[in-house]
């Protein structure tokens, strides 16, 4: 048998031996490109973003499309009465807020809607003690910024420590309690904090 008889045999082998292989199959199998770097994932902490000395706290910020938490410290004197202190630790959560995300924390895709110069004071004579009362009304800060605050403060050193925080606006309209929610931390942008209106001053 010469090479000549041999040529047309070549292409029936090949199909039978591929045969004992993977089978071929109709179902897509691409499966897109490689993942690339994970977002929201900082390596180490960011101490750049931190002061030196001070009460260890977290602040969400906006990665993605959902709210994250960082931490973070403020500067908090000694011997300061706990309603100011609440104040205090209040004001410099906002302050952290608003602030511009360190070089890290924006390379891994950290944002923050907190406006600069939000401030913060204690309960007006008719409030809850608790009351927190901010120099924008709720309503008038964006979905992201309110989000980003009660999710903040409703578990800080700021509030009662049970998981809302009551706020209100720089006149005596009704105070509402809000609540950070795990709804509202996956989608800020369209959930509204869970909130109820407080009836008793």
């Amino acid at each position: 048998m010469n090479a000549r008889r041999l040529l047309p045999v070549l292409p029936a082998l090949a199909l039978l031996l591929a045969g004992c292989g993977i089978r071929s199959t109709e179902v897509p199998t691409d499966f897109g490109a490689a993942p690339s770097r994970v977002p929201c994932s900082l390596s180490r902490p960011d101490v750049s973003a931190q002061p030196p000395r001070g009460v260890p706290v977290q602040v969400f910020l906006l990665c993605g499309s959902s709210l994250v938490a960082v931490d973070r410290t403020v500067r908090v004197p000694e011997d300061t009465a706990d309603a100011q202190r609440r104040v205090i630790v209040a004001q410099g959560l906002l302050g952290q807020l608003a602030a511009t995300p360190s070089a890290g924390e924006s390379a891994a895709g950290y944002t923050t809607h907190v406006p600069g110069g939000l401030t913060v004071t204690g309960p007006h004579p008719k409030d809850p003690g608790e009351t927190l009362r901010l120099s924008t009304a709720p309503d008038g800060l964006t979905s992201y910024a309110l989000a980003q605050i009660v999710c903040t403060l409703s578990d800080s050193a700021a509030t009662e420590g049970d998981g809302s925080v009551v706020l209100g606006g720089p006149d005596d309209t009704r105070l509402r309690r809000y609540r950070c929610s795990e709804e509202l931390r996956s989608r800020p942008g369209t959930t509204k904090p869970p909130s109820a209106q407080v009836t008793d001053g």
